[in-house]
């Protein structure tokens, strides 16, 4: 049987020295084939020379063939694909959403011009892919812009963008990276089902070794730019050849983290009172009554699923939200009340870590500079005292100060991640706020980084406000757990009381999600 896609001996090279390959890819109609491997390792590489949107600087060589006959990648004949036979759900959907223009105006525009709808009939699809993918009220989604939806609603989007070219190849390059347990698994059954239904090809490239197992047919393992490993997915699960991915799956295994131990009650650090948030053309709240404390040296981790509200609520406490409603206290400061210079001066006193750990670094500044840039805004030492304190920090979170003069494109996304926390933590910070940290990480990475976070709220008697959809990332640095629904807090408590027994019916949910479908 004839592939839909097939790449031979692609290599994707930078001057003479090789980043990938070669590397021997074929999608047949109908079936799925995932990709994995740690940061770093190629996925995306591989993504963007089968869609031939490399980099200028970097070149690829092989042979792609379709059913239209062979030809180079990064030929007319090739780019002519894209759109048609192939179709891609990029890792970051905040970057490839056009962040000025409706969802709506971007599906509409997408169904028009590949298939040439009238504006009614584009519309009424656009909505219905919206439904298709689960984003909810989808007729008020059309007319929202995509900085007004959360990271997994707009992934859904992202995903709805894809779908609308009727493509036959779905290149999904890490579509689950940012949703919760069981968002992520609604959509690789929907992904899963049009696949079976359509015979579409499907190559699924995720960190995540066990997700892909439970939806692929063939596994390829790429380290370092090299495919270590390729087979039938039981197969390689059953008998991994190769000892990176023995690694891959031990480390799945162990994340993660052992979680904290309990300490005795300290005095409220942080509350939150009658917080309410609703958004323009919202028919509900986004928070709806929210009552929260945290203690100093407390992990409290909030936890739901997509659009539950939980960076509305972490954005609410830092007041970084206009229009929002209630009462917010910082070490017995209200927030609320506070002039914007006094308030300035605060935030001295707060850190926060980014859920993409690469788009909150500034690329055009060197690590020593975007640790640093917070003891600048705040003028607090020289420039020889920020550089060494920025050289210190670097090395509490596990980096050599060697990387202070690399920018972040020159480092893993682990490494960013690292360097995003040393930042946090600059001006010795008494609450640092986690807004989904380790979402978009591999699971070595993931645990160094839960490790890390769980080591510095010890020695520094960190507040940690850690905003997750993952339980397990929630157990391995949170005493607390908090968990949301629509905007309300539906059940909080002791972390492994609430995982082992929880009480109410959303909770019990999200603990069942958990658990992972068997290799297919």
């Amino acid at each position: 049987m004839s592939a839909l896609l097939a790449m031979h001996g692609l290599r994707v090279e930078a001057g003479s020295r090789t980043l990938l390959g070669p590397l021997d890819l074929a999608l047949h109609r109908g079936e799925c084939v995932g990709l994995v491997g740690e940061s770093g390792s190629g996925k995306s590489l591989t993504a963007l020379a089968l869609l031939g949107l490399l980099p200028p600087a970097l070149r690829a060589q092989g042979t792609l063939a379709t059913d239209g006959g062979e030809f180079a990648p990064g030929a007319r004949a090739h780019a002519a694909l894209r759109g048609r036979l192939l179709a891609w759900v990029p890792q970051d959907p905040l970057a490839s959403l056009h962040p000025l223009r409706t969802v709506g105006a971007q599906l509409v525009e997408t169904l028009r011009v590949r298939h040439g709808l009238p504006r009614a009939a584009a519309r009424r699809e656009a909505a219905a892919l919206l439904a298709r993918v689960q984003l909810p009220e989808p007729e008020a989604a059309l007319a929202r812009h995509p900085h007004q939806f959360s990271g997994g609603q707009r992934q859904r989007i992202a995903i709805a963008l894809a779908l609308a070219t009727r493509a036959q190849v779905l290149i999904a390059d890490e579509p689950t990276s940012a949703l919760d347990a069981r968002i992520a698994r609604d959509l690789l059954e929907l992904l899963d089902g049009l696949r079976r239904e359509h015979g579409l090809g499907l190559l699924l490239i995720s960190h995540d070794l066990p997700l892909v197992g439970a939806y692929a047919q063939r596994l390829l393992v790429l380290r370092r730019g090299e495919v270590v490993e390729a087979g039938a997915t039981h197969a390689v699960f059953a008998a991994p050849a190769h000892a990176y991915t023995r690694e891959l799956l031990a480390a799945d295994r162990l994340a993660p983290v052992p979680a904290p131990e309990r300490t005795d009650p300290a005095p409220v650090l942080l509350r939150g009172e009658g917080l309410r948030v609703r958004y323009p053309r919202a028919r509900r709240e986004a928070l709806a009554g929210v009552d929260l404390a945290l203690r100093r040296g407390e992990g409290l981790a909030l936890v739901g699923e997509s659009g539950s509200g939980k960076s509305t609520l972490g954005r609410t406490l830092l007041r970084l939200l206009r229009g929002a409603q209630g009462r917010v206290w910082l070490d017995g400061q209200e927030l609320t009340a506070l002039p914007a210079r006094a308030l300035r001066r605060l935030r001295a006193r707060i850190g926060v870590v980014f859920q993409d750990p690469v788009a909150s670094l500034d690329p055009r500044l060197r690590v020593a500079e975007l640790v640093a840039e917070p003891l600048r805004i705040h003028g607090l030492g020289d420039a020889a005292a920020r550089r060494a304190r920025a050289a210190a920090l670097l090395q509490a979170v596990g980096l050599e100060p060697a990387l202070l003069e690399r920018y972040p494109h020159q480092l893993s996304g682990g490494q960013c991640q690292r360097v995003a926390i040393a930042r946090a933590l600059a001006t010795e910070p008494a609450l640092l706020l986690c807004d989904e940290a380790v979402s978009a990480l591999d699971a070595h990475h993931r645990a160094g980084v839960l490790a890390l976070l769980a080591r510095l709220k010890r020695e520094r008697g960190l507040a940690l406000l850690f905003v997750t959809h993952d339980l397990a990332a929630a157990a391995a640095v949170a005493e607390r757990i908090a968990v949301l629904e629509a905007g309300r807090i539906v059940e909080q408590g002791a972390t492994a009381e609430v995982l082992a027994r929880p009480r109410h019916p959303h909770t019990r949910a999200l603990v069942a999600a958990r658990a992972l479908p068997a290799v297919r």
